[in-house]
Formats: structure tokens, C-alpha cells, sequence
């Protein structure tokens, strides 16, 4: 029944997932000193969107619809920089690998993706610290490692930038039953 506080109080049986219960884990393939400091300095990121294309065919002046492709958008994290620059000194390195600021060719033995291509995950936490779901990135690297600001006004805060990574794919571990628990 609507206008009813204890519907909505029923269907929240767990309250409700909170924003701020989660943790990623990047494999830097080229450079992992960093690996163990990221899942404490990434401060933002998201579960990744789900998109799949679709094919219009048109029929006497109609469109039936029908599935296309599954496309995959890229992936943003926040990362709060501490004066040892070691996650975005790795980061930088890694891109750095692809392709070489001043050389415009590949730092790595070959040309192969895999020397590059990494995992990453992001983990949703319960409440109660139970991890409830993990997204796994699979064949992920950096485009992009944002500008951080500098400014003689900013006071009372610390530096944060954006990596942007592109990926093939990614898949659940971990799910979510009907009771709230987890499945493999």
C-alpha cells in the first residue's frame, strides 16, 4: 500500500547497501609496488554499468529491436595522493610502458597486450563487513592519469586524482541469494 512507511521498511530488510562499504584491488603488471597502498588510497569508484547494444530492423515503417552486442564503458577511480607519489608514479610507469612519452613506442619485450593487460576488482561490503560481491575486471589498463590540482587557496585537504581504465570484461564472483548471504 502506498504512503505506507512500513512497506518500504519490509523490502529494506538490510537496510539498504551503503556507498561508502567497498574496496578495489589493481594488479599493475608493470609496476606493483603500489598494489598493497591501493585498495587504502582509492577513495571513489563505481561497480561497473552494464550496456548491450541493439539492432534496429526496420519493417514497414516500424522498428522491431532486437539484442546486439555487449559494450563495456570505461572505469574511473578517485585516488588520494600521498607525498611518496607511489600510486601515480605506478600508474604513470605503466602507461609509460604502452607507449613512451618521447619515443612513441612500446617500453614492454613485445608488442602483446598481455604484457600490459591487468585484473583489477571492486568488492561491495555488507554492514556487518561481509563481502557481498566482487567485480573483476579482466584485461584492464590505464588511458588516462588526471591532472591533480594545485592551488595557494586549497587548505584543510589533500591531493586526489582520477585513473581511467578501459577493460575487455568483467564478471561477478560472489552473489546475492534471496536471504541476503552469498553464493559462489
Amino acid at each position: 500500500m502506498a504512503f505506507n512507511i512500513n512497506e518500504i521498511k519490509s523490502q529494506l530488510t538490510f537496510g539498504g547497501a551503503k556507498a561508502s562499504l567497498f574496496q578495489v584491488a589493481i594488479t599493475n603488471p608493470i609496476n606493483g609496488v603500489a598494489d598493497l597502498k591501493t585498495p587504502f588510497m582509492v577513495q571513489a569508484a563505481q561497480i561497473p554499468e552494464a550496456t548491450m547494444g541493439i539492432i534496429e530492423i526496420p519493417y514497414f515503417g516500424r522498428k522491431v529491436k532486437v539484442a546486439g552486442d555487449r559494450t563495456f564503458a570505461e572505469w574511473t577511480v578517485t585516488i588520494i595522493n600521498d607525498e611518496d607519489f607511489l600510486i601515480r608514479n605506478a600508474m604513470e610507469e605503466w602507461m609509460a610502458s604502452i607507449n613512451a612519452h618521447e619515443s612513441n613506442v612500446t617500453q614492454l619485450g613485445t608488442a602483446s597486450a598481455s604484457e600490459y593487460k591487468a585484473q583489477a576488482q571492486i568488492t561491495q561490503y555488507s554492514k556487518t563487513g561481509q563481502a557481498l560481491r566482487t567485480y573483476n575486471f579482466n584485461g584492464l589498463f590505464p588511458t588516462t592519469v588526471a591532472a591533480i590540482g594545485m592551488d595557494w587557496n586549497t587548505t584543510d585537504d589533500i591531493e586526489r586524482f582520477d585513473v581511467t581504465f578501459q577493460y575487455d570484461w568483467w564478471n561477478v564472483s560472489g552473489g546475492i541469494t534471496g536471504d541476503g548471504g552469498t553464493n559462489e
